[in-house]
């Protein structure tokens, strides 16, 4: 794939993290929901995320991962774990180890969550359903980069277009999806519980059609002059791959 010009003013980047984009597994629920916490009035009920992972056969949810960085309780697990390994005097040395292997401890050693994602796949409709980042990395293209790797997985699943809900009072997020060439088609009156604010309904252009890709080239494009990073998604329209780089 042609690597296209980017959309970069060139001031330098002061923050350049090493990602890892991923699907969601069950072990991350208890990270997800803490963003989730610190960014939304909110939160889905504690067993949304596993209905959604394990039952809900429409869903896609990713996650990306900081991974030169690790949380204290992730580093403490890492420890245990350690110790575990450590040989065990006579007699306890006879007895059945408890030790799980390397799997045990990577999955203890995960690198720290700094942003989540899902999207629904509705016949050629794509619904991001929810997207996130920790409000350390907010202002960082972390949160726009989660983005396109939804429309990237929407792409791949053959998608036409890609809808959304926005508070109309989250001008950030709404100027974001603007650059993605979502628009505004609807209001959904009194749709957040909370305070019963309005939702403005965006759709994107056809995510198929030349003019849509060529502006997603772009925009990532410009990402990666800001962070570098790698996808183990499977369902990839392969835009955010190492090989569209070429």
């Amino acid at each position: 794939m042609e690597q296209p010009k980017a959309i970069y003013d060139g001031r330098p980047e002061p923050y350049s993290m090493r990602l890892r984009i991923e699907p969601m597994e069950l072990e991350d629920v208890a990270e997800v929901r803490s963003i989730e916490e610190a960014s939304f009035t909110l939160p889905w009920p504690r067993n949304a995320y596993r209905r959604e992972i394990v039952e809900n056969k429409l869903a896609r949810y990713l996650v990306i991962r900081d991974v030169d960085a690790i949380s204290d309780a992730a580093t403490d697990a890492r420890v245990t774990a350690a110790n575990q390994m450590r040989p065990r005097p006579f007699p306890l040395s006879l007895l059945p180890s408890v030790n799980k292997g390397p799997e045990q401890q990577w999955r203890y050693g995960k690198p720290t969550l700094v942003a989540y994602g899902g999207l629904w796949l509705m016949v050629d409709e794509a619904h991001i359903t929810t997207i996130a980042s920790r409000p350390d990395v907010r202002g960082q293209y972390i949160g726009e980069l989660m983005l396109t790797a939804l429309i990237d997985v929407a792409i791949g699943l053959a998608a036409r277009w890609v809808t959304l809900e926005v508070r109309v009072s989250n001008s950030l997020a709404r100027s974001l999806y603007k650059k993605y060439s979502f628009r505004s088609t609807g209001i959904r009156p009194r749709y957040y519980s909370d305070n019963h604010e309005d939702a403005l309904v965006m759709w994107s252009e056809d995510v198929n059609v030349a003019g849509f890709q060529r502006m997603f080239q772009k925009r990532i494009a410009s990402l990666r002059h800001r962070h570098s990073w790698t996808t183990t998604y499977p369902e990839t329209g392969g835009f955010l791959d190492d090989s569209a780089r070429d």
